[in-house]
């Protein structure tokens, strides 16, 4: 008959096992509900068998430290439907440890039974709050990929779609010059082709930032800045349109950058919607203008609402609502509406502090 000394070694090896396995050699079918579990169940049974026969069965601090090890895994790591039940099982083979061969409720079997009830309140305690704390983590990591998504779908929308809106104007414009105007077509060819290079460039940039996960990826984000509006509105024009910029001299070139990235990209989507949606203006007009410290960026059209875009190409309504997001998280405010009796404007607010 084996030594009730053996039988407690035989639940502490089995403990052992379960908390020190390496975690890169530990089987698909020890899971941490097993692992929890198992041991803890062992224990209970071997205290329970203590109680049947009434013979002396030792327990030690090292079975309790592994009851112990085994609920605080138990309470972080078990998925949430068992985390209860195996964080129960073993907090329970911790607090009937004390009675085994001895159901007499002593005062020192009462003195263990509330260390023990003490343990298992801190470690389960610690155990739920580093588990909350993954939690968040999680949530944290979540949000920041589902921002970074929704930022990058900002960049493809703002970038791409402005340069193909262009490519399909001109390709609209080259389509009638060849029947009238066929020497006169290369200007517009060429410009056929840098809205097309640079769309390809748009989309390498983006793909570059999807493939690229270190900390330089957020340098690659194809953003732009007030110079890049000169560059925006030179290649924007189509025959019989003309396209000024009024660039107040008291604006700064020292913005913060997340400023001027949003100043561009009102630019870039007021000048995208003139195509889609306006396309028979024929004065266009730009400002950057310093108002008491603020900077006004505004795009104002002589546009009637002609255009000769197919149905499909003039776009869902998602554009002006992610650049009011994207103007108010830069602190400004944005406006977009009819200049009176004929044109449209779209016009930010944002503050002018120098980075």
């Amino acid at each position: 008959m084996a030594s009730p000394v053996w039988q407690t070694l035989a639940v502490v090896l089995v403990g052992l096992a379960a908390v020190l396995w390496p975690a890169g050699r530990r089987p698909q079918w020890l899971t941490p509900q097993v692992r929890t579990a198992v041991p803890a169940l062992a224990s209970a049974l071997l205290t329970a068998a203590s109680l049947l026969v009434r013979g002396p069965v030792v327990f030690g601090p090292g079975e309790v430290m592994i009851l112990l090890s085994l609920l605080f895994i138990a309470v972080r790591h078990c998925p949430s439907r068992w985390a209860f039940v195996c964080g129960v099982l073993d907090a329970g083979a911790l607090l009937i440890l004390p009675v085994r061969g001895d159901v007499r409720l002593s005062s020192d079997v009462m003195g263990l039974e509330m260390i023990g009830l003490v343990l298992v309140g801190l470690v389960a305690g610690l155990a739920g709050y580093l588990r909350t704390m993954d939690y968040r983590r999680t949530l944290a990591v979540s949000e920041t990929r589902r921002s970074e998504r929704l930022a990058i779908a900002a960049d493809l929308h703002d970038f791409v779609a402005h340069h193909v809106t262009g490519i399909l104007v001109q390709t609209q414009v080259a389509r009638m010059m060849a029947q009238t105007q066929p020497q006169e077509l290369d200007p517009v060819l060429a410009g056929i082709e840098r809205a097309a290079t640079e769309a390809l460039a748009s989309m390498r940039r983006t793909v570059g930032v999807l493939r690229d996960t270190g900390p330089e990826a957020a340098g690659h984000r194809p953003v732009g800045d007030l110079a890049g509006i000169t560059e925006l509105i030179e290649g924007f024009a189509t025959p019989g349109q003309q396209v000024v910029l009024r660039r107040d001299p008291a604006v700064s070139a020292d913005l913060p950058h997340e400023v001027q990235a949003a100043a561009f990209r009102v630019v870039q989507e007021a000048l995208t919607n003139i195509r889609r949606h306006a396309a028979d203006a024929a004065h266009i007009k730009v400002r950057l203008r310093d108002d008491a410290g603020r900077l006004e960026v505004s795009v104002a059209d002589d546009g009637r609402g002609g255009t000769q875009l197919p149905a499909a190409a003039h776009g869902g309504g998602f554009g002006l609502v992610g650049l009011k997001e994207r103007v108010t998280a830069a602190g400004g405010e944005l406006h977009a509406g009819p200049r009176g009796d004929v044109g449209w404007e779209v016009r930010a607010v944002f503050s002018a502090r120098k980075s």
